[in-house]
């Protein structure tokens, strides 16, 4: 069977109804970071009704990823598609309310809706419905049992969004990747790699992040005796602190701009005084951001030039900020010259018929990183969102059209790829 047969025959299986099913059903199963392990086993027992070796890898009692292999004859390149599983927020209302609005809508929980081409739910898009491609794809690619020189990994990582422990829960690592790393640590190295994640394109490279805490000083003290002692509220000094932050993050894009990079920077949480205790002032207010960072930006580049502003703060308010770093993910490159990336550009361009042009002004972070970072040449590929003006909307909506798509790009580079030995691809990549 040559390539095009393989990716005609394996395409013509991925309906767009078998595509709402998948969706459907990894929608429905709750997977907030740290409690991946229902869902990364329901996706092993797939992998392993296709005919593929797979099992769920524990990390935990609640965490785990789902791996997966089609044999090649060891002559060829192994391929890995990936595709983290777990959800930015929980499903729960006692967690996520009201921080992500007065109530949960629909679309925020883990119960998929159909709605014409479109399946809605917790993560039905980011990350559920690119998981779904890559499982759907690998069970297609595995019932036709083709001849393969390179391994065909399928992987589905715990861990992937930029979070830290639920409510404090458990271990504090449950995020940023953690999944992947335990995957590449336990032995499933691929020469190449492909990661679906939003974005209808393909990417090369991913920017980083790096957190950071600035502590507000302050004097504790009670409101009985505001007038009689000394008063420095901490909570008053940080709004001045955060409005002149927000001002430098506004600017901070155009100064470290690449090609197809802008990364942004938010203020995400102020914490600073006792909620049960009103009466009293706290003797410190504590300020966390997040900074993305361009690739070739290291994080200590970037937290010496944070400090440098946050030092002409501290003179300009009369108080003496401090600065910590407090988790770092460097952003990571992959040269575009790269078979893995040229092989996916050819992917993108035959399944949507037209020229792949780059795009700019990325600041999104994925466990790309992570591959990179562990010397595993990666691609990012994706799909549009299917609602842009509401961020949970675009996150909790896929469409089952654009899902097709990205399967057609995912079936043709792993084609293209684990079907030639490794000197056929070097041959070609010369």
């Amino acid at each position: 069977m040559n390539r095009d047969d393989l990716v005609r025959k394996a395409l013509a299986s991925i309906t767009e109804d078998r595509l709402r099913a998948a969706a459907v059903d990894v929608t429905s199963i709750a997977s907030p970071t740290g409690g991946e392990a229902p869902l990364a086993r329901w996706l092993a027992d797939r992998l392993v009704a296709a005919g593929l070796e797979a099992h769920a890898q524990r990390i935990d009692d609640g965490q785990a990823n789902a791996v997966g292999r089609l044999r090649g004859d060891g002559t060829g390149a192994d391929l890995m598609l990936y595709a983290p599983i777990d959800t930015l927020t929980t499903g729960d209302p006692d967690l996520d309310v009201p921080w992500i609005g007065p109530e949960l809508r629909p679309d925020m929980r883990a119960e998929a809706r159909c709605e014409g081409p479109y399946v809605s739910g917790l993560g039905a898009s980011n990350p559920k419905g690119h998981a779904a491609c890559v499982l759907v794809v690998g069970e297609a690619l595995a019932a036709l049992r083709p001849r393969l020189a390179g391994d065909l990994l399928v992987a589905f990582g715990a861990g992937g969004m930029p979070t830290n422990a639920i409510d404090g829960r458990g271990r504090a690592n449950t995020g940023h990747g953690v999944g992947c790393s335990f995957l590449l640590e336990h032995g499933w190295q691929p020469d190449y790699a492909v990661i679906a994640k939003p974005g209808d394109f393909v990417a090369h490279d991913e920017v980083g992040l790096c957190w950071f805490e600035i502590v507000v000083p302050g004097t504790h003290t009670y409101a009985g005796s505001r007038h009689r002692l000394p008063y420095r509220n901490p909570i008053v000094t940080a709004a001045e602190v955060v409005t002149r932050l927000e001002r430098w993050l506004a600017d901070y894009p155009e100064r470290h701009r690449t090609a197809t990079a802008a990364p942004q920077g938010i203020v995400g949480s102020i914490a600073g005084g006792w909620e049960r205790m009103l009466a009293v002032t706290p003797a410190t207010c504590r300020i966390r951001l997040d900074l993305r960072i361009a690739p070739g930006t290291t994080p200590l580049e970037a937290k010496r030039e944070l400090a440098a502003y946050v030092r002409q703060v501290s003179a300009e308010l009369g108080t003496e900020l401090a600065v910590e770093m407090v988790l770092a993910i460097p952003g990571t490159r992959t040269p575009p010259e790269s078979w893995v990336v040229r092989s996916a550009v050819r992917a993108w361009e035959s399944a949507n018929g037209r020229p792949h042009e780059p795009v700019d002004g990325n600041s999104g972070a994925t466990d790309a990183n992570i591959l990179r970072a562990r010397g595993i040449p990666t691609a990012r590929v994706g799909m549009p969102k299917a609602v842009s003006h509401d961020f949970s909307l675009g996150m909790n909506t896929v469409d089952v059209r654009a899902m097709r798509r990205l399967c057609e790009v995912l079936l043709r580079v792993a084609a293209d790829t684990v079907t030639r030995t490794r000197a056929e691809i070097d041959e070609t990549n010369d």
